[in-house]
């Protein structure tokens, strides 16, 4: 099982992340899809070969494939937006929020799956990736949709356990390396 072998790879000053890790996947209330569409999406974000190894063949395994395909679609086109948004909110130039993007995104009003999913997918990016627009834009859409609170939490806890959990196994294997 992929949460078994990551748990056993990370030191034992990480053993928070070892807890977190079986409760915010392992012992999840969430919707299977919810639940390994946001891990995936959140994998992909997390830049880190190892965590996306273990997890993206349990996620594949859970996920019917047009779940799987937006899943990462939601990371892909949320690591343009996040960029550019959080990048335009970040300059003090308030012009530069006026301006169109002119970048294409159709997947976000079409991504083959329930938008409130797709949605909580895309916002479980945006907390990895630290655009508080994209946040902010993708939880009243979900909120709007029926999704609760809790539910929302849920996915940034994923998003910050597994952002966690590649950081510092990714540093482990750079520091076993020197």
């Amino acid at each position: 099982m992929a949460l078994d072998a990551l748990k056993s790879a990370l030191p034992d000053y990480a053993k928070d992340l070892k807890l977190n890790l079986g409760s915010v996947i392992g012992n999840s209330d969430l919707p299977q899809q919810q639940l390994w569409g946001t891990v995936l999406a959140c994998a992909i974000a997390s830049r880190s070969p190892i965590v996306l190894r273990e997890l993206e063949p349990e996620a594949r395994s859970y996920l019917k494939p047009e779940a799987y395909t937006a899943a990462k679609a939601a990371a892909a086109v949320m690591a343009m937006n996040n960029v550019y948004y959080r990048t335009r909110h970040l300059l003090s130039d308030p012009e530069y929020g006026t301006m169109r993007a002119g970048l294409r995104m159709n997947v976000i009003g079409n991504p083959g799956v329930e938008k409130t999913d797709f949605e909580l997918w895309s916002l479980a990016v945006s907390a990895i990736n630290g655009c508080g627009a994209c946040l902010d834009s993708h939880e009243q859409v979900v909120r709007k949709g029926g999704v609760d609170r809790e539910t929302v939490q849920e996915a940034f806890k994923i998003a910050s356990v597994v952002q966690a959990v590649a950081a510092t196994l990714d540093a482990e294997e750079v520091l076993a390396g020197l």
